[in-house]
């Protein structure tokens, strides 16, 4: 949520890897004369994956059972695999964004971007992070492997941004605008500006296949289904709850479920994309905020940020199982997870801070003062053969 928008808003591929087949080919070893041959037990048949028919130009899913097999500790993609690796922190009222080494928690650089960065976005190809400038109506972007900020590229109202699966098209919430803006993934020329009824577009995440998304609309309630290869809404449905204001989406690792934090319903929604029904609300703790996947994709970090918590949900056991006090409260939102999955950054939106988590026992492991308002911080590099965008949604 962005309070400076708010009060506003209430006073008005891609190229596919090839899957190549192995197929194992049997042996026999000559036996000494006058001996019975040796039995060999037969080869057992291997198990083929079921094939995901998915958008076109999209990558194939490597595992239909869990969407974030990519993402595996330190499996970097070459493309970033010698970049240096950084927290990259939008600060949202001091228009900086600040750069932490995470091997030492120590601030090494703060860079001057426009007005009210939101978000830092990896692209789709992994080479380039985009500062949302939300009131400077403009993207900065910055090369990971130096750490250098380029030429703003002029791009109106960009609250969140997000890629295609298939890596054509950048799709742009527009939050103040009530628009999801499809461009060029490359360019950020404008191929198609879809108007939305709802108020204060913000998160998404895409199905399984990549055919549609869920985007959450937070300042009136909803949450959208969008058909990605039409660029047209499919569906919208109203929280069932008065005042309710969804932020951060996330899919299940089966692809089966979606879950949209809600910080005014104090939890998570689940819901089923296909059916597009009535979700049906998981309470974790005060102002849920954001969603992070572990890398062995059984849990899920739950940041609550009205009561400086982190929840923890495991996805086989289908429950919550921990909960994560920051010693002295303090305000998570944003964040990420680090390529060797041992900690969880998150943002302090209101504290001007960082916070360092280890994932194994909930422990701060620092904490870190950064500009004023920091929002969507970005880890990076992480593991995934692309982005789907927001602070990092890799596949």
């Amino acid at each position: 949520m962005r309070t400076t928008k708010a009060a506003r808003l209430l006073a008005a591929g891609a190229a596919a890897t090839a899957l190549t087949l192995l197929s194992a080919c049997g042996g026999g070893s000559r036996e000494p004369a006058g001996e019975a041959p040796a039995t060999t037990a037969p080869a057992r048949p291997q198990v083929k994956k079921p094939q995901v028919n998915v958008l076109p130009g999209m990558p194939p899913v490597e595992d239909p059972a869990d969407l974030y097999a990519a993402d595996r500790p330190n499996r970097l993609s070459p493309v970033v695999r010698d970049f240096p690796s950084r927290v990259y922190v939008p600060n949202t009222n001091s228009d900086t964004v600040t750069v932490i080494d995470p091997a030492t928690y120590r601030v090494v650089e703060t860079i001057p971007v426009g007005d009210q960065p939101q978000h830092v976005v990896p692209s789709w190809d992994l080479k380039t992070l985009w500062v949302n400038n939300d009131l400077g109506n403009s993207l900065t972007p910055i090369d990971p492997r130096t750490g250098r900020a380029g030429k703003p590229v002029d791009v109106h109202d960009p609250y969140n941004l997000y890629f295609t699966p298939d890596g054509k098209y950048a799709v742009v919430m527009a939050s103040m605008d009530r628009q999801l803006v499809f461009r060029d993934a490359h360019t950020m020329k404008v191929v198609k500006a879809v108007p939305v009824s709802c108020y204060g577009v913000n998160h998404a995440d895409f199905s399984r296949d990549g055919g549609y998304f869920i985007v959450s609309c937070e300042f009136s309630g909803e949450i959208l289904k969008v058909d990605t290869a039409r660029m047209k809404v499919v569906g919208q449905e109203r929280l069932p709850l008065r005042g309710a204001m969804p932020q951060d989406v996330k899919i299940s690792p089966d692809g089966k479920l979606f879950y949209i934090a809600d910080m005014m319903a104090h939890g998570v929604w689940i819901l089923d994309g296909e059916k597009f029904t009535r979700p049906r609300l998981l309470p974790t703790g005060k102002g849920a905020h954001g969603l992070y996947i572990s890398r062995d994709s059984r849990e899920m970090y739950i940041s609550n940020r009205g009561e400086g918590s982190v929840s923890v949900f495991d996805f086989p056991q289908n429950r919550l199982t921990k909960k994560w006090h920051l010693p002295g409260g303090g305000s998570p939102d944003m964040g990420g997870v680090s390529a060797d999955g041992k900690v969880l950054w998150l943002s302090g939106r209101y504290n001007a801070e960082v916070y360092a988590i280890d994932t194994r026992t909930g422990a701060e492991l620092a904490r870190i003062k950064v500009g004023s308002g920091p929002h969507g911080l970005a880890v990076y590099p992480q593991p995934g053969r692309y982005s789907l965008g927001h602070t990092g949604i890799f596949r």
